[in-house]
């Protein structure tokens, strides 16, 4: 193409987009070494394709340029066409993503304008950050890659995390903590002690025009879960102490997560105290230490112990207790031969049925009922056969004493 030809086609305004493919060197930078000859060689390069026609810019090309100046007010990127493009003042401020620009530097601009009246073609590092981002979520979506990200915040539905210049959004249900119910007197709570959490993630949907980026903690975990569960099940030993996520609960018990494999917290095993509910010791989300009971590793299957964590009640019995002590207790079991009270440690003790009147009476409930908090007094102490004898006569006998906050009795 003559060079008056492709003079006229500029002043029409039909610019080239540079091969972002080729070195830097081919991509219209203009060096003087080479004379104005081998600038316009240089030039020609870069405004046209490989059939010799020019190409042009339109509103939305990412393409890629060299900051050539950097002012206050502006800053110029050599994109290969007749004049610098400029990337405006309120891009330059220091919050904004040209602060750090040097001269020399190579960038990924968005065509905001390809020529304004001026002759300049207005670009934005801002916007080509966020098609970029568009760009990887499309890719990551293709090759179901699977990668961490922040949790910056939440509304009804789940979680919003941020994926570049993206906000990127996981739905409750894909979020391993946030499945099963959710209290109706504190819906979210739960999500609130998600946020500043790295979860891992994979993308699930995207979708340019309605500014949707949808993401899954589930789908991500799927196939690490699995190698991760392999490898605590080939590791582990009974009796090893590990951290843990609370992940679930259940009427039997509470499933902790160890990092890639859950397991099962059984109700006998949480609490030295006997509980009804799960609840009554954990919530989702919290961190625990546990111990490992047991590892089936053919049911792949790893049972666990919060319990075992806690020093057993009964180990210091003797030195907490002594006979002739007069404490509160609860009433928690009748039966023919007696009542049971749970004292404020979660140890048991026996009010035989003759220790419960001094009235002959027929059966225990004919004093006290289950939930009933009495005031007994201790008659026996048998550590070793986790036994404890109780009376609520005797502790009536003395009305002038009243158990204390602790309870030892004060006069």
């Amino acid at each position: 193409m003559a060079i008056e030809e492709q003079d006229v086609l500029m002043a029409e305004g039909q610019a080239a987009v540079p091969d972002n493919s080729k070195a830097p060197a081919e991509t219209g930078q203009r060096t003087e070494a080479n004379g104005a000859e081998g600038t316009m060689q240089n030039w020609l390069n870069a405004a046209t394709d490989s059939t010799g026609a020019m190409r042009t810019l339109h509103r939305g090309d990412v393409i890629e340029g060299t900051v050539v100046r950097v002012d206050r007010d502006e800053i110029m990127v050599d994109i290969g066409f007749k004049s610098e493009g400029v990337i405006p003042s309120q891009e330059v401020a220091s919050e904004r993503p040209g602060a750090a620009l040097s001269v020399g530097d190579r960038v990924m601009v968005y065509v905001v304008h390809p020529e304004t009246k001026e002759g300049n073609v207005v670009l934005s590092l801002a916007k080509a950050h966020l098609e970029t981002d568009w760009q990887d979520a499309q890719t990551k979506f293709e090759q179901a890659d699977t990668f961490e990200l922040d949790v910056i915040g939440y509304n009804r539905g789940g979680l919003i995390v941020r994926f570049g210049e993206i906000r990127g959004f996981v739905p409750a249900s894909q979020v391993f903590d946030l499945r099963g119910p959710v209290p109706a007197d504190q819906p979210d709570q739960r999500m609130q002690k998600m946020v500043g959490r790295k979860l891992r993630l994979k993308v699930i949907e995207v979708d340019r025009a309605k500014n949707r980026l949808i993401l899954s903690e589930t789908s991500a975990s799927r196939g690490w879960r699995t190698e991760q569960k392999e490898r605590l099940l080939s590791e582990l030993q009974k009796g090893d102490v590990r951290h843990g996520r609370v992940s679930g609960l259940a009427d039997f018990g509470a499933f902790v997560d160890l990092g890639g494999a859950d397991g099962l917290i059984h109700l006998s095993e949480l609490s030295w105290q006997p509980i009804s509910h799960p609840g009554e010791v954990l919530k989702v989300g919290d961190e625990v230490d546990v111990y490992i009971v047991d590892i089936d590793r053919e049911k792949k299957r790893i049972a666990l112990s919060l319990k075992r964590m806690q020093r057993e009640p009964w180990d210091t019995v003797a030195n907490t207790y002594e006979v002739g002590q007069e404490v509160t207790a609860t009433i928690t079991k009748l039966t023919t031969f007696g009542a049971f009270a749970r004292l404020p440690d979660g140890i048991e003790g026996l009010i035989h049925i003759s220790e419960l009147s001094n009235d002959r009476i027929a059966h225990p409930k004919n004093v006290v009922g289950v939930g009933d908090v009495v005031t007994v007094r201790i008659v026996r102490i048998e550590p070793e056969r986790r036994r404890l004898g109780l009376s609520l006569r005797q502790a009536q006998e003395e009305g002038t004493e009243q158990p204390d906050a602790s309870g030892s009795t004060v006069s």
